[in-house]
């Protein structure tokens, strides 16, 4: 296989991956608390707007995630137990 089919397989997977995740977070949204449903759109509106700047490397904003995001996250675990 040659590396730009891999690459096209690649974008065709992330993309169907794209579609599975939003289907799964729309069958879920109607069962989340309202704190749950907070804590979720502030990690993902963070997320996106990070994505949207395109000067910053993918690494650099998954190491910016993992720190802005780690409170956030405890508070969802510890809300779940």
């Amino acid at each position: 296989m040659s590396q730009r089919s891999v690459q096209n397989d690649l974008d065709r997977q992330i993309i169907a991956t794209h579609r599975r995740f939003m289907k799964a977070m729309d069958g879920r949204l109607g069962s989340m608390s309202a704190d749950t449903k907070e804590r979720y759109f502030a990690v993902l509106s963070t997320l996106v707007g990070k994505l949207e700047t395109d000067q910053k490397p993918l690494q650099e904003i998954m190491q910016e995630m993992m720190s802005e995001v780690m409170s956030i996250l405890l508070q969802e675990m510890q809300g779940s137990s």
